[in-house]
């Protein structure tokens, strides 16, 4: 197994480097003062690079050959370990460094351009570095395209979710642009009739940070091995061994905080859960966007936002907010925080938006991307194109707000062209992962109600946690749950809470 093990050796190399990386890109998004942008973007660039000669060493070729002889005498965990290390490789040798280091650097400064001028709503100033941004990566998406026999927007989606195609997308996304509106537009005639009762606040920024993290605990957060910080964008980054989450705070309203929280603790989960006896190595990595992203949405939306987790959840709220709390105590019952969470309105910003309109913000983003990719949709363009995709799909304008518009998210900027449609297949994944949750363990609405989420946790982690990248997403969504990904049971979910209104 002598080639096989000189493999693994490089890529826990290559583990311990990217580990430097991604506390370094989390530092770069969360604590750097402004002045230090360009020189972490040359340092971030310095490092790819050496991630990028480490990665494709030229004795790998010779190396991947020999242990592919090898692979028969494999135990299957090994033998699914070699299979992600040669996917690695592949990618790695279709990108040239002098590739590699342009990306990083337009990246970085587009990045930290953007968290500027996105608050400025001053998309021509921002216009000259997303160009660099848009035109390298459609360089990088041809040349991974040529070499793994893919269209350069599949070449960039296999990135995030190994396996996916625009085929496999397509018709999920037909079937949720069909039948969306009238689920959208019932919900919204029934929850006319219902009344709401909620607290304008303000609501004190240390004490939504005191809550956030008492949540964390209670969700099963290891402190031991994580962290909650303040950033642009809510995001989790970091290593398993060190899990980085952040959220943004509004004084006038605790609930965007708070379940940015509840969300990214999901993707901590399962990153603190990855098989452990296998960490830095490939196969236990997350399996992929669409997955990771189910974890966080089946917290955020399929647990956080059920009457069971509000019957434990609200008291802490009020707990948090006393003076509040006393002056308008029904705001702070977990009917009307329900009712304020599980509100449908189309609303410009996509992390705010409710269950039934996030897949459109998604679908919006994939058509937007494809063409920015296929150079059908010009960079200049993005904004009217936006707005006009705003309109037919929400009925909203972003006209003269780019802000809002096509600026608010930090994806584009940060070069993760490709990883939108994986928000929206997570969407269903969540739905599928929970029914059958609900399915196997007896109780676990009332287990929820009384805070106790360990029959979920064993759940989630015997299924997906546990099992790394050892399985394609779709067979592990099929193990999982018996049934291939599909809009089934995120149909049942929606029909159920929000057109019938059973919480």
């Amino acid at each position: 197994m002598r080639n096989y093990a000189a493999l693994t050796e490089i890529h826990r190399e290559l583990y311990r480097l990217r580990h430097a990386e991604a506390i370094l890109s989390w530092d770069d998004a969360v604590m750097m003062p402004v002045g230090g942008g360009v020189a972490r973007a040359e340092a971030l660039s310095t490092l790819r690079c050496l991630i990028q000669r480490h990665a494709t060493q030229p004795h790998m070729a010779d190396l991947f050959a020999g242990a592919a002889d090898e692979s028969g005498q494999l135990p299957a965990w090994d033998q699914a370990n070699l299979r992600e290390m040669r996917r690695e490789w592949m990618r790695a040798t279709a990108l040239p460094q002098s590739l590699v280091e342009a990306m990083s650097r337009a990246e970085s400064h587009s990045e930290q351009a953007w968290r500027r001028l996105r608050s400025a709503n001053d998309f021509a100033a921002y216009l000259p570095l997303f160009r660099d941004v848009v035109r390298l990566k459609q360089e990088v998406a041809r040349a991974l395209g040529e070499k793994l026999g893919l269209s350069p927007y599949e070449a960039l989606l296999d990135a995030f979710e190994p396996g996916l195609r625009v085929a496999q997308i397509t018709p999920l996304f037909e079937r949720l642009r069909a039948w969306l509106p009238a689920a959208i537009a019932t919900t919204m005639a029934r929850q006319e009739k219902e009344g709401v009762v909620t607290c304008a606040g303000p609501y004190a920024v240390e004490r939504q940070r005191e809550l956030g993290i008492e949540m964390m605990h209670r969700l099963g957060f290891d402190f031991r091995r994580g962290r909650l910080d303040t950033s642009h964008h809510p995001f989790c980054g970091g290593v398993p061994e060190d899990v980085r989450i952040t959220t943004r705070y509004s004084s006038d309203n605790f609930l965007s905080a708070l379940y940015g929280v509840i969300h990214e603790c999901g993707h901590a989960r399962y990153q603190q859960h990855l098989p452990q006896r296998w960490l830095g190595l490939p196969v236990a990595e997350p399996r992929g966007a669409c997955i990771h992203e189910s974890q966080s949405l089946l917290m955020e939306m399929h647990v956080g936002k059920s009457r069971a987790f509000l019957t434990f959840a609200a008291p802490m709220v009020a707990a948090a907010f006393p003076e509040l709390a006393a002056a308008e105590p029904e705001a702070f019952t977990p009917v009307h925080v329900l009712r304020q969470l599980g509100r449908v309105r189309p609303t410009l910003i996509r992390i705010e938006a409710d269950e039934l309109t996030y897949p459109c913000h998604i679908i919006l983003r994939f058509e937007l991307e494809t063409g920015l990719i296929d150079g059908s949709l010009r960079p200049e363009d993005l904004p009217d194109a936006w707005d006009m995709g705003m309109r037919q799909m929400l009925g909203l304008t972003t006209r003269g707000n780019d802000r809002d518009g096509c600026m608010q998210d930090a994806h584009w900027p940060g070069g993760m062209f490709g990883y939108f449609p994986s928000y929206a297949l997570g969407v269903l994944a969540a739905a599928q992962f929970f029914r059958a949750a609900k399915q196997a363990c007896a109780g676990l609405m009332d287990q929820i109600a009384c805070g106790n989420f360990a029959a979920l946790d064993a759940w989630l982690d015997q299924h997906v946690w546990s099992q790394g990248s050892f399985l394609s997403s779709s067979e592990l969504i099929e193990s999982a749950t018996g049934a291939r990904l599909s809009t089934e049971a995120f149909e049942e979910h929606v029909e159920r809470r929000y057109v019938q209104g059973e919480v």
